[in-house]
C-alpha cells in the first residue's frame, strides 16, 4: 500500500481538508460514524492510502488537524464528519497567529511544532510503505504560511525521500483578506521553494468567477468555494485509491510534471463543470470533457493561460471511457494548441486513466498545467510588497517576533529569480539552441 498523511493548518487549510474528507468518505462508502457501508468491493481495495483501519472495522482518516486557535477545530468536531477524526490527532493552543507570519514560524508555532511533529510520526510509523505527505493551508494568513511552512521544513528534515505536496491558496488580486497578506504570501513561497515537490496554486478570486459564471450560484459560499478544491484533490489521489488502466502516482506525477526543480508551481482545474439548471442536458464525451479541462476559464487561479505556454500538462480521467478517445483527443488538443505549448519538451501531456468516477458523474476529469503564466501571480505578489516594504509599513510586527529585514530582502530576490527563470522558458526557442549548439561545435573543430 502506497499511504498518503494529509496535514491541514489554519483555519482555511482544516476548511479545505475537512471537505476532502467529505469527498473521499463518500467515494470510499464511509459514514460518518466511520462505518463502512459502500455497495462495491472496489472501494475497500486500497482504502488504506488515507484510512486507519480500527479493529473495531472503523476507518479513521489519516490526517493531523492544526491550528494556534481553538475555533476551527471546534467547528470541525462539530460537523457532520467530526465524529469521524481521531481525538487525539487534533493539535491546537490557545493563541493565535494574528495573520503574523512570523508568529507562525518562529514564536507560537515554533513552541507547538514538536508537538505536531509526535502526531506525524505516528501517523508515518503506522504506514506500511508511505509515499509522502500533503498540506492544505492559505498563504495570506499566519498559522497556515508561518506554521506551515516550519512544519514542511520539519517534514522535508526527517523524511528527505518522501514526495511533499502542498495545496495552497494564494491571496486573490481582488480579495485581498489582509493588509499584511504580500509579507505572509512573499515569506511562505520561499519556503516552499525549497520544500515542496509540488506547489498547487489555487485562489479564491477564480474560484469565486467560476462558481458565478459557470455553476450560475448568485452568491457562492466557502463550502462552495472548498468543494471545488476538494473535488481537484480527490481526482488527483484517484489512481492510488482506485484501479485504473493507466495509473499514476505522486512520484510518476512529480518526475512527468516538473522539468527543473524549483518550476514546480501548477495550475489546477476539474471538469465537468455544469450549473445544475443545464445538467440534465449535457451529454458529456471524452472531448467536452478535454475541451473545459484546457478552458482558460476553468483555471483556479487568477492567471490567462494564453498568456503563458504549457512546460507539461497531466490530464487524470475518471469514469469508464476508451483509452484510445483518451489519446487521440489529447493528441488533438495539442496539435490544435501548439503555439501554447513549449516545443523543446515533446510528449509533455501525461495521462491516467482510472475506471471509478466521482460521486454523482459519469465521467469527469482533473488537469494540472505547469505553464509559465504563473509568474504573473508572483509579479502581482511582487508589486504590493514592494509598495510596502519600501515604506517599511507593518515591518515592526514582524521583527518584534525576532526576525531581520535582510530575510524579507532575500525572499524577493527569491521570487524574482523564479519569475525570470519562468520568463526565461517561456521565450525558450529550440532552433536558437540548436544554432548555438552548432556554433558551439565548430568553434570545437576550429580549436582541433
Amino acid at each position: 500500500m502506497r499511504e498518503i498523511v494529509n496535514l491541514q493548518v489554519g483555519q482555511c487549510g482544516n476548511q479545505i481538508g475537512s471537505k476532502f474528507w467529505e469527498v473521499i468518505a463518500e467515494e470510499h462508502g464511509i459514514q460518518p460514524t466511520g462505518n463502512y457501508q459502500g455497495t462495491k468491493n472496489i472501494q475497500l481495495d486500497k482504502i488504506n492510502v488515507f484510512f486507519n483501519e480500527t479493529v473495531f472495522k472503523r476507518y479513521i482518516p489519516r490526517t493531523v488537524i492544526v491550528d494556534l486557535e481553538p475555533g476551527t477545530i471546534d467547528s470541525i468536531r462539530a460537523s457532520t464528519f467530526g465524529e469521524i477524526f481521531r481525538p487525539d490527532n487534533f493539535v491546537y493552543s490557545q493563541n493565535s497567529a494574528s495573520n503574523n507570519w512570523a508568529k507562525g514560524y518562529y514564536t507560537e508555532g515554533a513552541e507547538l511544532v514538536d508537538q505536531v511533529q509526535d502526531v506525524v510520526r505516528r501517523e508515518a510509523e503506522s504506514c506500511d510503505c508511505i509515499q509522502g505527505f500533503q498540506l492544505t493551508h492559505s498563504l495570506g494568513g499566519g498559522t497556515g504560511s508561518g506554521m506551515g511552512t516550519l512544519l514542511l521544513s520539519k517534514i522535508r528534515d526527517e523524511y528527505p525521500d518522501r514526495i511533499i505536496n502542498s495545496y495552497s491558496v494564494v491571496s486573490s488580486p481582488k480579495v485581498q483578506d489582509t493588509v499584511v497578506g504580500p509579507y505572509n504570501v512573499l515569506l511562505s513561497f520561499q519556503q516552499l521553494l525549497n520544500m515542496t515537490d509540488s506547489t498547487f496554486c489555487i485562489d479564491n478570486h477564480a474560484l469565486y468567477d467560476i462558481c458565478q459564471r459557470t455553476l450560475e450560484l448568485s452568491s457562492p459560499s466557502y463550502a462552495d468555494l472548498n468543494h471545488l478544491v476538494s473535488l481537484t484533490m480527490s481526482g488527483i489521489t484517484t489512481c492510488l485509491r482506485f484501479p485504473g488502466q493507466l495509473n499514476a502516482d505522486l512520484r510518476k506525477l512529480a518526475v512527468n510534471m516538473v522539468p527543473y526543480p524549483k518550476l514546480h508551481f501548477m495550475l489546477t482545474g476539474f471538469a465537468p463543470l455544469v450549473s445544475r439548471a443545464n445538467k440534465s442536458f449535457s451529454g458529456l464525451t471524452v472531448t467536452e470533457l478535454a475541451h473545459q479541462m484546457f478552458d482558460p476559464r476553468n483555471v483556479m487561479a487568477a492567471c490567462d493561460t494564453r498568456n503563458g505556454r504549457y512546460l507539461t500538462v497531466a490530464a487524470v480521467f475518471r469514469g469508464l471511457m476508451s483509452m484510445r478517445d483518451v489519446d487521440d483527443e489529447m493528441l488533438t488538443i495539442q496539435n490544435k494548441n501548439s503555439s501554447y505549448f513549449v516545443d523543446w519538451l515533446p510528449n509533455n501531456v501525461q495521462t491516467a486513466v482510472c475506471d471509478i468516477p466521482p460521486t454523482g458523474l459519469q465521467i469527469s476529469g482533473t488537469f494540472l498545467g505547469n505553464n509559465t503564466v504563473i509568474h504573473e501571480i508572483f509579479k502581482r505578489i511582487c508589486t504590493q510588497f514592494t509598495l510596502m516594504f519600501k515604506r517599511k509599513a507593518f515591518l515592526h510586527w514582524f521583527t518584534a517576533e525576532g526576525m531581520e529585514e535582510n530575510e524579507f530582502t532575500d525572499a524577493h530576490s527569491d521570487l524574482l529569480d523564479l519569475i525570470s527563470e519562468y520568463q526565461q522558458y517561456e521565450s525558450f526557442d529550440t532552433t536558437k539552441s540548436m544554432i548555438n549548439d552548432d556554433s558551439d561545435n565548430e568553434e570545437e573543430a576550429a580549436e582541433d
